[in-house]
């Protein structure tokens, strides 16, 4: 049988404040990449979903980003690679600690928003964010765009590369994703999202924006938390993969 892994963006409620099913969603996903507390989260809340995710046996990677509590890490910026090398160091160890609290480890590393859409195509951040990684720990894995840049870099500098795809996101015809500023770049319809992804598992192709397919790699799929329909969307493309023979399977197990 066909395996893929679901990924979802979790842990970044702050204080009172929600933000999605955290429970819900580590029900249905395989890997959640969880807040590190520069972009989203706080300590009690990243605390409480490493303990849900521990319950679930759902494994769990650093979701690192940029310090941008007010933009949610979708403010691209300039750290110097220092900077950058030193602030993946700090969320990757801090998560680290909180999931050994928690009867979990840190299997891998998912950069966010900004960070992860910079680094793509920025080979002076992503070499930042490698060298984190490595000297934390270069057996985690990277969660990579598919077909960018990062996935040859990462994969050269030794780290195991995961390539992504993204549910719930529209792609433009050269395989990148379009802006969140841009109409319709993020999909809502459940029954439509687990059809272009179950296509995807099957045939390696996604249909852009324009109707181009578009060939991707893909081991994981990004189901994105803050989506008001994230849960909804993530059991309907669950339940439409078994169907199709296809098992969701944690690739950092």
């Amino acid at each position: 049988m066909t395996e893929i892994d679901l990924n979802s963006d979790l842990g970044e409620g702050f204080g009172p404040w929600r933000m999605g099913d955290d429970a819900a969603m580590l029900a249905v996903v395989t890997s959640g990449n969880i807040a590190c507390g520069f972009h989203a989260g706080d300590p009690s809340g990243i605390l409480r979903t490493l303990q849900e995710a521990a319950h679930r046996n759902v494994a769990v990677g650093a979701h690192v980003g940029y310090p941008d509590l007010v933009g949610f890490g979708r403010r691209r910026m300039e750290p110097s690679s220092d900077e950058l090398t030193a602030d993946c160091l700090y969320q990757i160890g801090a998560l680290q600690g909180l999931a050994r609290a928690a009867g979990t480890v840190v299997r891998y590393v998912k950069p966010h928003g900004a960070l992860y859409n910079t680094m793509a195509h920025d080979m002076r951040q992503a070499d930042a964010v490698i060298a984190a990684i490595r000297a934390t720990d270069p057996g985690l894995a990277l969660l990579a765009l598919s077909g960018a840049p990062v996935v040859a870099r990462a994969r050269d500098a030794g780290l195991r590369v995961i390539c992504e795809a993204f549910a719930d996101r529209a792609y433009n015809p050269d395989g990148t994703l379009v802006g969140r500023e841009h109409p319709g770049a993020v999909l809502h319809d459940p029954a439509d999202i687990s059809a272009r992804m179950v296509r995807l598992v099957r045939d390696g192709v996604v249909t852009a924006l324009d109707g181009t397919p578009v060939r991707l790699e893909a081991q994981s799929i990004c189901v994105h938390g803050d989506s008001p329909a994230a849960v909804a969307i993530a059991t309907r493309l669950r339940a439409d993969l078994l169907a199709a023979g296809i098992r969701p399977g944690a690739f950092a197990a």
